[in-house]
């Protein structure tokens, strides 16, 4: 379960959510802070799960804007189902999976060093819930990617990215 706040440090009006929300706006007029009580969270600075993500797990978030870079605040989330078993994914260096493949079943911090790739902008994921970082070793900008074909991630609100590791979600939550 997540709760969200209005104001920073957990003031003003909240919204509880154990799901998946698309557009917080008919519950908040914004949100600024949040604690997450139990699961993880993936949160959005624009509805319908689009724009910057950030990935929540079992704490408190005071100042979404500074913690998170979310300028306008979190406008949808969405609940990680947790996944027991094994993960695979299938990493391409082009859109539409074009150009060189790998499939990944453990955590990769650096797919140039480790797969020989410049890049990845499109995947399939096969097993388990993943997150993509836009830069080596786990930094930057990061994108959810759960079970699914992903062939341009411009679809997705994510204009530009190219990334260069990913993290499996495991039992962290």
């Amino acid at each position: 379960m997540i709760t969200f706040y209005e104001e920073k440090n957990f003031q003003g009006r909240s919204y509880e959510c154990m799901s998946d929300c698309s557009d917080m706006s008919s519950y908040l007029s914004r949100s600024q802070s949040c604690r997450v009580e139990s699961g993880c969270f993936m949160v959005y600075d624009r509805n319908s799960y689009m724009g910057n993500q950030f990935f929540m797990r079992r704490g408190e978030y005071s100042d979404s804007m500074s913690m998170m870079g979310m300028s306008n605040g979190i406008r949808s989330c969405r609940m990680i189902p947790m996944h027991r078993g094994q993960f695979r994914m299938k990493i391409y260096e082009r859109e539409n999976f074009g150009g060189q493949s790998h499939e990944m079943m453990e955590d990769c911090d650096n797919i140039m060093e480790r797969y020989r790739m410049n890049e990845c902008q499109s995947c399939n994921v096969m097993d388990g819930h993943w997150l993509m970082y836009e830069q080596p070793q786990f930094r930057g900008k990061m994108m959810y990617m759960r079970p699914g074909e992903y062939r341009n991630f411009m679809d997705m609100g994510m204009s530009g990215m190219k990334f260069m590791s990913m993290r499996r979600i495991m039992d962290m939550c």
